[in-house]
């Protein structure tokens, strides 16, 4: 199977809320509950998926009151997220300190660029599918997709920012874009950036000519009086609130769909009854109206799955990657 056929395999896996934890978790989430803060890490700069998850998440559960104490949101950037990886590995055991995760968690290792795997840490839940956008400026000269893909065509040299490090998660959405519509992957022009609002300031500077990030990141800075544009969303259709008039890839004859699941993992060794306590926690969390309006806005798309879940789908997760990174030439050693 080609680089191509490999990169459109990612279609939106989405799995239903589940209504009703089962009895055991419950049971043992009753048996232990936090006793001071959570930290809850972005392991970017702010503005960038991660960091979105992280204070969409904690606002929420403050706000509709779903535990007694507080979630705190703090950034640690470096390395892709292996920065702050390697400082949660070292605190192994610790049930009040949590981690946003999304492919990087994956793809970063592979790509040699962290000793640190999914495989360190202690699957929580998986939350939501977030999907790639592509912006520029709003006095860009490309007024869809194919016109900058075009332009990457005629000036390899035409710079693509993205808030992850080379061979992971931007990247990666980027090079199967360009190879979905014709060119080759390992050629595209891909700058990385620590975080996707860090892509996004460097676009508005002038500094890249186009930046791929995350949808929800992204809609917040989107609108009438905004400095950027939106060429083209990743997902199979197009999605609502602030993303309604951003056309998908597929409807400019670009057979390509990207998902960007995004999810919550705990320290190594975690204690099964905080485990519990989280997986319950987060699925409250879903079924709240405060994040159903937030995620509306977001243009996320819920796809909760328990910890055993979560885990399991990572394993395969980390299967398909495997492949991908091999067939464009940037598996690590």
């Amino acid at each position: 199977m080609t680089a191509k056929q490999h990169l459109t395999r990612f279609s939106a896996i989405v799995l239903p809320l589940a209504a009703v934890v089962g009895m055991s978790s419950a049971a043992q989430a009753d048996e232990w509950t936090p006793t001071r803060n959570i930290e809850f890490i972005a392991p970017a700069n702010p503005g960038g998926g991660w960091d979105t998850l992280v204070r969409t998440t904690s606002r929420v559960i403050q706000e509709e009151g779903l535990a007694e104490r507080s979630f705190g949101a703090i950034n640690v950037p470096g390395g892709g997220g292996a920065v702050a990886w390697a400082q949660i590995a070292r605190d192994s055991g610790n049930p009040h300190k949590l981690f946003a995760t999304s492919p990087p968690i994956i793809l970063v290792p592979l790509a040699g660029a962290s000793r640190y795997d999914h495989t360190s840490f202690t699957p929580i839940a998986r939350l939501i599918t977030d999907y790639s956008i592509v912006l520029v400026r709003n006095d860009s000269p490309y007024e869809d997709l194919p016109s900058l893909i075009e332009a990457m065509e005629q000036n390899p040299q035409l710079s693509v920012g993205g808030g992850s490090a080379p061979g992971s998660m931007d990247h990666i959405s980027m090079a199967g874009l360009a190879a979905a519509a014709g060119l080759n992957a390992s050629d595209v022009n891909y700058i990385p950036f620590s975080g996707g609002g860090e892509a996004m300031t460097s676009l508005m500077g002038g500094h890249v000519e186009a930046v791929i990030t995350g949808a929800g990141e992204a809609s917040g800075q989107l609108g009438e009086n905004s400095q950027i544009r939106a060429l083209g969303v990743s997902a199979p259709e197009r999605l609502g609130g602030a993303l309604a008039e951003v056309p998908t890839y597929q409807e400019q004859d670009i057979d390509y769909t990207f998902d960007i699941w995004r999810g919550v993992m705990g320290t190594p060794d975690m204690p099964a009854e905080a485990v519990a306590y989280y997986e319950d926690l987060f699925a409250q969390m879903l079924e709240t109206d405060g994040w159903q309006q937030a995620r509306e806005q977001l243009g996320w798309i819920d796809a909760y799955q328990d910890s055993e879940e979560f885990g399991a789908f990572l394993d395969e997760q980390k299967e398909q990657f495997s492949t991908i990174l091999g067939d464009l030439g940037l598996l690590g050693e």
